[in-house]
């Protein structure tokens, strides 16, 4: 770990931990929302500056628009789900591999074909831009480093054509912003062709085992932290945002992830695991 990036992990990790001391926020905080649902009204996104939206199932943008939302188009890299209009053609030319068991009719995608980059430059990502997006949010990238993890030989090349597909994206979409989520192994690859990085599960994640709602820390809260640190450290201008899943019911735990969140330097988001419900922040200030 190099020295400029050690003093900024020192700061996420004392941020983080429980009891970590660190000063206060002062100002009105940035906040953005994730949301996969359609139901929402305009007025539910008063408080946000940033909306990462399903690209196939939204609420109307115009109005969002009309507000100053900056709206980001889902894009799903490393998988591709039965429920999307493109499958077939990804089944088809077979670019499929096993299932992904946490999500029922999601497959993982093989990155290191072509015909994969292809179909995401010439049709998925234009298909997301035409209904009125602003910024791409790059989704499963993370499915790279665990394919390639979890078969040395059989996934060889995985990361590194995670890396090729967000070069491939940049240099076919040079002005559109593209916030990646989690995927650190790639995102060292490519830190500067990127606006944002969402650090999914940072703090508070969904065990799908269990169906419980629970805290990292230890080594796991510490590998994200750091890996999060290198990135700033490549790219100081990389914009940081957190999304975080707990128990709607626990609005105290909520705060408390906001408080940790927003202390480690992130633009935080609690929600429920689905993200088909907008959580509203505890106790929010109305103004953004």
């Amino acid at each position: 770990m190099s020295n400029r990036t050690r003093p900024f992990l020192h700061a996420l990790l004392g941020a983080l931990a429980v009891g970590g001391a660190a000063p206060a926020v002062a100002e009105e905080p940035a906040r953005f929302v994730v949301y996969y649902g359609q139901d929402a009204a305009p007025d539910d996104f008063a408080p946000y500056r940033r909306a990462v939206l399903d690209a196939d199932h939204h609420p109307p943008l115009a109005p969002l628009k009309a507000r100053g939302v900056e709206l980001f188009g889902y894009v799903s890299i490393g998988e591709a789900d039965q429920a999307r209009s493109y499958h077939g053609d990804v089944a088809a030319a077979g670019l499929l591999l096993g299932a992904n068991p946490n999500w029922p009719g999601a497959r993982y995608v093989d990155l290191r074909k072509p015909a994969w980059r292809t179909l995401l430059l010439d049709r998925i990502i234009p298909g997301v831009l035409a209904e009125g997006f602003q910024g791409l949010f790059l989704d499963t990238l993370d499915d790279a480093a665990f394919l390639e993890n979890a078969d040395p030989v059989a996934n060889r090349g995985m990361i590194g054509a995670g890396a090729a597909t967000i070069r491939a994206i940049r240099a076919r979409f040079p002005t559109i912003p593209l916030m990646l989520n989690r995927a650190y192994e790639v995102a060292a690859l490519v830190p500067n062709d990127l606006e944002s990085i969402l650090a999914e599960s940072m703090a508070g994640d969904y065990d799908f085992r269990t169906k419980r709602y629970r805290l990292r820390a230890g080594p796991d809260l510490a590998w994200g932290m750091a890996r999060v640190a290198e990135l700033r450290a490549l790219n100081p201008s990389l914009g940081l945002y957190s999304l975080d899943y707990w128990d709607p019911k626990d609005p105290r735990g909520i705060a408390r992830l906001y408080e940790r969140e927003r202390r480690a330097g992130f633009v935080p988001y609690v929600a429920t695991v689905d993200l088909q419900t907008i959580v509203p922040e505890p106790r929010a200030r109305a103004s953004r």
